[in-house]
């Protein structure tokens, strides 16, 4: 069996609680051990987590789960796109797959709810396929 770890934003915490519980069925169907489930404020604070998780030699991959919720600047898009560089980056340094199930940036409240668990499941899916090729 293969380890995860996952990194998730306590800014949405009931959003994504939710989205965890998804993610934790969705590994246990795909027999990936989850070895640790990492809280951070925010996305801007994912990068460094998800590092810490890749460094340790009993995780294959991780995932990252929140929300950026479209703002009244373009403060969520730039973090957006800075956030998903660096997880980016850091499979790359790494080789190990880092599944992204952040909704954003400039998500609207409205379409939040129905994109809470498959965002979750794709994160964990894209995370697997690539500890199954490896």
């Amino acid at each position: 069996m293969s380890n995860i770890g996952i990194v998730l934003g306590r800014f949405h915490r009931k959003e994504v609680e939710e989205m965890l519980d998804e993610a934790r069925t969705v590994a246990a169907s795909r027999g990936l051990g989850i070895v640790a489930e990492v809280w951070v404020p925010g996305s801007m604070e994912k990068p460094l987590a998800i590092k810490r998780l890749l460094m340790r030699e009993d995780v294959a991959g991780a995932v990252a789960l929140g929300i950026i919720e479209r703002g009244e600047t373009e403060h969520g898009n730039v973090m957006g796109h800075a956030v998903i560089g660096s997880l980016i980056d850091l499979q790359l340094q790494f080789m190990k797959p880092v599944g992204v199930g952040i909704l954003g940036p400039g998500i609207n409240p409205s379409q939040i709810p129905p994109r809470i668990r498959p965002y979750a499941a794709a994160a964990v899916n894209a995370c697997a396929d690539l500890i199954e090729q490896g």
